[in-house]
């Protein structure tokens, strides 16, 4: 019997010189240990945030359901320190490095939510922040299964990613180009569908505006 693939979200970060961000997983890991990833995770219950003044959301797809976008952000900021928030008049939000930590290790250890950090701070996650470019699911004669939508977002001016060390063993900053010659030439590992996003990825911003310094993430939609 197939194992049902669980919800997911997986964000694909990108910087002004259209370098991807990826994150490897601790060698101890049994899934995955010592691959390249995108940030993610599973999509949570406490993800399923609808009736709140403190998530816009006017440009997302609405083919799926939104928890999809909030896990995203949710765990870019969990293991990354990225938040994907603004200011009331729209400026960009930039916590202390204490606040940010502090809430990261309450948020992992169950003893808040998302939200709270949203309406402590009185700062508004725009999900539109987030562009979905695909989705991927587990074949299913694998035991460990994940129906994975992913998301573009650009790195928010003012912020540097600081990753988790129990999740994080190492990051780097590669363009995609670079993270599949990495990958072919046996300096970093891979799996299957990191591997697809960045094919796909090379071949759709071939020649586009994103390769300039300034850009919009909501200008380009990408079907994996």
């Amino acid at each position: 019997m197939a194992v049902i693939p669980k919800p997911a979200s997986t964000v694909v970060l990108m910087d002004d010189s259209s370098r991807i961000y990826l994150t490897r997983r601790p060698q101890s890991m049994k899934f995955m240990g010592g691959y390249y990833v995108f940030p993610g995770g599973g999509v949570e219950k406490e993800d399923a945030i609808y009736d709140t003044e403190f998530i816009t959301d006017e440009n997302i797809d609405r083919s799926f359901d939104r928890a999809y976008y909030i896990a995203a952000a949710r765990e870019l900021f969990e293991e990354a320190g990225v938040l994907l928030c603004k200011r009331k008049d729209g400026t960009t939000v930039v916590l202390s490095e204490d606040s940010i930590q502090e809430y990261r290790r309450r948020l992992l250890n169950g003893e808040i939510s998302f939200l709270h950090i949203l309406m402590k701070e009185e700062i508004y996650l725009h999900l539109e922040s987030l562009t979905y470019i695909g989705q991927i699911i587990t074949p299913s004669l694998y035991k460990i299964r994940f129906d994975t939508r992913f998301f573009l977002a650009r790195l928010p001016k003012g912020q540097t990613p600081k990753p988790d060390t129990h999740e994080i063993s190492d990051t780097i900053w590669l363009s995609p180009e670079e993270a599949l010659s990495a990958y072919e030439s046996d300096k970093i590992l891979l799996a299957p569908p990191t591997i697809h996003t960045l094919k796909t990825m090379v071949n759709y911003f071939k020649g586009s505006p994103l390769k300039m310094p300034e850009f919009d993430v909501r200008d380009y939609k990408i079907i994996l």
